[in-house]
């Protein structure tokens, strides 16, 4: 193990949505770095295979099977984990859905769900994880997109809850200032993750296969390296990818000049519900 990493080592990670894509990377980098990861999702089965493929002990990670949009699901996790590992240290609230609609055609459900599994997701699980973060001095994270920054027409639900979520953790880290808390907000711009094969249509269907060329996107494991780094750093905020740095930064001067270059980038995508 690196030097560079030891001060990682030992720490208690939980990470939501570490059945595929970024979560999975989370798991799998924290592990290596010496963490013990208890790893959350709906699927058992992907659960198993992240597991599976970490090569370390069952002692140093946990599998937890939950659904983070039910609030008991989210006490579950906290649970479980103080009661393997006596304690909680970070938080990362991964766990999203994402969506492929205008909003003239979605159905008003599949923004819902959206909202209670990416906003409300996080909110239940730091909630219940907050107690113990607060008495190890520990870290939450949340992995938003660069859609909390900028609004992405076809995803309202998502740029939405992505919006939420910044709101919300901004105003965690002012409250605890003084507690020691560490708040995270990473935006990760295009990444090649399962999140957009599973995005949701506008009667709530699966997409199916993504409409972006994932091959030139940022790999979810260069992601999680990036975002466990800014951990350790006990950054503020992390955003990831050229692209997505130059649209947070003319955004915050040009954004009528933004909303056009974005509107025109999204049009391109294949299948464009735009008409």
């Amino acid at each position: 193990m690196s030097l560079k990493f030891k001060e990682m080592k030992g720490k208690v990670m939980i990470v939501t949505g570490a059945s595929s894509g970024i979560g999975r990377a989370l798991a799998l980098e924290g592990m290596r770095r010496g963490m013990k990861v208890v790893m959350a999702a709906r699927s058992l089965d992907g659960l198993k295979e992240t597991a599976a493929s970490s090569g370390v002990s069952h002692e140093n990670y946990l599998i937890v099977q939950a659904d983070v949009s039910r609030k008991e699901d989210c006490q579950k996790i906290a649970d479980a984990t103080v009661a393997k590992f006596g304690g909680i240290d970070v938080l990362i609230n991964n766990a999203g859905v994402s969506m492929r609609a205008l909003f003239e055609d979605v159905e008003l459900e599949v923004l819902e769900r959206l909202m209670q599994v990416n906003f409300w997701g996080a909110v239940y699980c730091t909630r219940f994880a907050l107690p113990y973060l607060l008495q190890s001095k520990g870290s939450v994270a949340g992995i938003s997109s660069i859609a909390g920054h900028k609004g992405l027409p076809a995803r309202t639900g998502y740029s939405a809850s992505k919006f939420a979520m910044h709101g919300f953790l901004e105003t965690l880290r002012i409250e605890n200032l003084k507690k020691g808390l560490h708040v995270l907000i990473a935006s990760p711009g295009f990444t090649s993750s399962n999140i957009r094969k599973t995005a949701l249509s506008k009667d709530g269907s699966p997409q199916g296969e993504s409409p972006r060329a994932e091959d030139k996107m940022m790999s979810a494991e260069l992601t999680a390296w990036h975002v466990l780094n800014a951990i350790e750093k006990r950054k503020r905020s992390l955003v990831l990818t050229r692209q997505g740095k130059l649209t947070v930064l003319l955004n915050k001067f040009f954004p009528a000049l933004v909303d056009k270059l974005v509107y025109k980038h999204m049009a391109k995508e294949p299948d464009s519900p735009f008409r």
